[in-house]
């Protein structure tokens, strides 16, 4: 089987997994439950006055809500990504693709990809791993990948725990930093350095936008596993018990969230990883992220139908705007800069 090949046949195997079987972490949570807003019983506000709109990178959005990166190459993947494309026109979110690896390979796999015909708008989001720097990947390939997607952005991601877990994983991720400040001095759109369920800590955060990086997606631990998931997958014992030994590896997404803004205010900052609904999204706002990130739900639902995807974009604005208006919060703004959210043990 060629590279290709065994790309396509791997993304098929992650949606599956994700689809039918619990690949959540079992010990680990978010976080975000340590955290509870105080009730305002009185807020001066009328909920259909309560605005969400915001903006990131440039881009005006109706709602903090992104449409975490998640699939591509299959024909199940295509149909998924066009359905979230829709629903993200329709209601101004932000969206990203899964890995474009397989689109590199496989010209004719672009199309699974290819959603700005029917989101000319939105923010958009191109993906590679960051790892391919060191297997022959460089600026053409990202620029090509943005290209094709016609992306306001591009996702580095960075996965060193999946990546060792799999029998055939890419794992040389020496001398990546300077790759990707070199990266973000060339490519024309901005670099959001993003991790893929196991955390990005503060140290961490601050040596990428050092290197150059725009914006900083967390992607903490507490939902999804892909230590997990490619156990669940694994062809061999080795991988098997490799991805469940640490399918509780990483740092909590509420944790990473704190812990960067704790070093540094500026920074974009998108939260995902475990988010389940729209009062994590405004717990994740209020501890100081811009955008709220999430994957699981949205895949679940444009795996049942478009207006699936509707139903569950608008039960998560009302949880958001539900939440703001009982804590008396009028914007995102005000959101953030309240002490409504404390933490608990």
């Amino acid at each position: 089987m060629d590279l290709s090949a065994e790309t396509q046949v791997r993304k098929a195997d992650h949606l599956r997994i994700c689809l039918d079987e619990d690949v959540q972490f079992r010990q680990i949570s978010s976080g975000l439950e340590r955290y509870h807003f105080i009730h305002c019983c009185l807020p001066e506000l009328d909920l259909q006055d309560i605005d969400q709109t915001t903006t990131f990178l440039g881009k005006s959005l109706s709602s903090p809500l992104l449409i975490s990166s998640m699939t591509g190459g299959t024909d199940l993947a295509k149909t998924i990504n066009f359905r979230l494309a829709a629903v993200a026109q329709r209601y101004g979110l932000a969206m990203g693709v899964g890995s474009q690896r397989v689109a590199v390979e496989d010209p004719e796999l672009v199309s699974t990809f290819t959603v700005r015909s029917l989101a000319p708008d939105i923010l958009l989001f191109a993906n590679l791993g960051a790892v391919q720097l060191n297997y022959g990947y460089g600026l053409d390939e990202c620029r090509k990948v943005v290209d094709l997607l016609e992306a306001d952005a591009l996702i580095l991601h960075l996965n060193p725990v999946q990546e060792c877990v799999q029998t055939k994983g890419d794992t040389n991720f020496r001398g990546l930093l300077d790759k990707i400040a070199l990266l973000c001095e060339k490519l024309p759109v901005p670099v959001i350095a993003k991790e893929v369920g196991n955390g990005i800590s503060a140290i961490m955060a601050q040596k990428l936008i050092t290197a150059g990086v725009s914006a900083i997606d967390v992607a903490g631990a507490g939902g999804t596993s892909w230590s997990k998931v490619e156990s669940e997958r694994a062809q061999d014992a080795r991988q098997q018990r490799l991805g469940a030994t640490f399918t509780d590896w990483g740092i909590p997404t509420a944790e990473c969230i704190a812990s960067i803004r704790a070093v540094t205010a500026s920074v974009p900052l998108i939260a995902s990883g475990g988010l389940r609904n729209g009062l994590d999204a405004a717990k994740a706002i209020a501890l100081g992220a811009d955008l709220a990130g999430m994957a699981m739900p949205f895949l679940q639902a444009a795996n049942q139908s478009e207006a699936a995807v509707n139903e569950l974009v608008e039960v998560l604005q009302a949880e958001i705007a539900i939440t703001m208006l009982c804590t008396g919060n009028a914007t995102l703004a005000d959101l953030k800069q309240s002490v409504s959210l404390q933490r608990h043990e």
